[in-house]
């Protein structure tokens, strides 16, 4: 299993990083180099307690499917998706929102998930998935960053 946690620092309150997160559509245009959409459950707009989306993407140039329930809400501390089909032996991503005490939010991602297969998942972890996610929740995060900062919900 792989545990990560980051950091982002937004200049904008928590309540517009917590509905910019939640957005299918930003998320959509986040992972536009796997080309990963929404096929089912919210397709569009933001998603809210107990909503399920499914993720059709391709990545290393395999394409695979996740579906992912918010299964914890309280707006706009925090939401947490999980997969409850999908690639991973296990996908658990925790999002945190708390006020900066400037006006912004500080954002705080923890993420933890299993590949699937064993011990051939477990060298894939340590070989590839490791840095893949991190790199792809920061790419995520920067655009979270600029929709949150240009006012955009």
């Amino acid at each position: 299993m792989v545990r990560f946690a980051l950091t982002t620092r937004i200049a904008a309150p928590p309540e517009t990083v917590f509905d910019v997160s939640l957005d299918v559509n930003l998320h959509e245009a986040s992972m536009a180099g796997s080309g990963e959409r929404a096929v089912a459950g919210v397709t569009f707009g933001a998603m809210g307690p107990g909503d399920t989306v499914t993720w059709r993407a391709r990545h290393y140039g395999v394409r695979w499917q996740l579906t992912s329930r918010i299964s914890a809400y309280e707006r706009p501390g925090y939401f947490v998706d999980e997969q409850v089909r999908g690639p991973f032996a296990r996908w658990h991503h925790a999002h945190h929102f708390a006020p900066d005490g400037e006006g912004g939010t500080v954002m705080r991602d923890a993420v933890d998930f299993a590949a699937p297969l064993g011990p051939l998942g477990r060298i894939a972890e340590r070989l590839v998935l490791g840095r893949y996610m991190p790199r792809l929740i920061r790419v995520r995060n920067a655009c979270v960053r600029e929709a949150a900062e240009r006012g955009r919900a």
